[in-house]
């Protein structure tokens, strides 16, 4: 009875079921095309659904590079690599993307078959226009440095913590908007705009992740920068244990409330875009990042499981995100409702309320607010409800079956 008692979840996830099954069935021919989008679904169901949208030239390149990054990052990731195998390959892996022949086992599961066939990568690569493949590869050189430095280097303070985010996400930002130019689609945005908008989904993805990257096996992974975890704890796996749950949160907070800062400018690289499957694009991703950011915030199961939102709610901003007045009131509704979880006598109450008010703050300014009603805890609706939402669902299966037929 979870997805029925909120009737509004129930049609957007229907046509995310279906236009999940519908990419399936577009896969390309091409033995390298339909790795590099079968591959594309299997690393990431959510963002092949977004890159799905755009135009076909910018949907390749963006895939690719996607898809570059992704094995740069499995190279990184994997803990069992020695330190001097993996660095050298880290900083020669923008080189590596030009060689149909090359491949370097690493990783498990379906980053595993990635590393494995990355020959299939290179040869699509290799297919693309040459302003997306000196995009790409000036990124993969700049990332692979970048993450060659953090192997032999400690996130210790807030100024290393966003140099790595720059490594590993911003110049994802800089390395999109770039593809978005190169396509003749957008302007060139700004270096510092295109940095937040990577810094924002990483430091997200770095506070999510902290169980899964602390337990890791057979070495730690530690993301959170020293300058801020030692204020709570003596070791940042300390924040795992019952016993310091109330330390834990107050640095879990702490992180949140440092994400936030990024979030005027994404609002502002966003409200600059024109194409509208690009903006969707960069959309869906960051108000995902700011609905996290609030079931994040406050919640020590952050340091027991997996924390996320809602698959129901989830496909209700993939079907919403149309333009930037749902964008704006997506961050205006999830900043309130971290508003709503500040404790008073948290260490940073005041900071993070300032945050979260300057947040809506150019939310209302725009003028474009809607009444939305993103919630992120149980709703209760009555049968007549839930028999509309049911009936609904009829209606677009029926209507699919019937495409199919034809």
């Amino acid at each position: 009875m979870g997805v029925l008692s909120r009737p509004e979840e129930v049609l957007p996830l229907v046509k995310l079921k279906v236009a999940a099954g519908r990419i399936k069935r577009q896969i390309p021919p091409e033995e390298h095309w339909a790795f590099a989008y079968s591959m594309l679904q299997r690393v990431s169901r959510s963002f092949a659904l977004v890159i799905q949208q755009l135009g076909p030239d910018l949907r390749n390149a963006v895939c690719i590079f996607y898809l570059v990054l992704r094995a740069l990052d499995t190279v990184e990731d994997d803990t069992s690599i020695p330190t001097e195998v993996k660095v050298p390959i880290l900083q020669q892996f923008h080189q590596h993307i030009y060689n149909r022949d090359w491949h370097y086992s690493c990783g498990t599961k379906d980053y595993k078959v990635l590393m494995d066939k990355f020959r299939l990568v290179s040869t699509a690569f290799l297919e693309l226009g040459q302003g997306y493949q000196e995009a790409i590869e000036e990124i993969t050189k700049r990332m692979g440095a970048g993450m060659a430095k953090f192997i032999c280097k400690e996130v210790e303070t807030v100024e290393d913590y966003n140099e790595y985010c720059h490594y590993v996400a911003g110049l994802v930002g800089y390395g999109l908007s770039r593809l978005f130019y190169a396509g003749g689609m957008e302007d060139l945005a700004s270096d510092k705009l295109s940095n937040s908008m990577g810094l924002f989904l990483q430091k997200i993805n770095i506070i999510r992740d902290y169980l899964e990257d602390i337990n890791e096996i057979p070495k730690s992974r530690m993301f959170w920068p020293r300058e801020i975890w030692s204020k709570y704890v003596d070791k940042l796996e300390d924040l795992k244990y019952e016993e310091n749950s109330e330390k834990a949160v107050q640095c879990l907070n702490d992180m949140v409330t440092n994400a936030l800062s990024h979030a005027e400018d994404c609002l502002k690289y966003m409200s600059a875009l024109k194409d509208h499957a690009i903006f969707r694009f960069c959309a869906i991703p960051q108000i995902m990042a700011i609905g996290t950011c609030a079931v994040c915030y406050n919640n020590v199961n952050v340091f027991r499981g997996v924390v996320k939102m809602r698959r129901g709610l989830t496909a209700r901003v993939i079907d919403e995100t149309n333009s930037m007045s749902d964008v704006y009131t997506a961050f205006y509704e999830f900043s309130s409702l971290i508003e709503s979880k500040i404790d008073n006598n948290d260490p940073n109450a005041l900071l993070t309320r300032k945050r979260v008010d300057a947040i809506k703050r150019t939310c209302k300014s725009s003028c474009l607010l809607k009444r939305r009603g993103y919630d992120l805890e149980t709703s209760k609706y009555n049968t007549m409800m839930i028999m509309v939402a049911l009936l609904l669902v009829a209606i677009v299966l029926a209507s699919n079956v019937e495409q199919k037929q034809q």
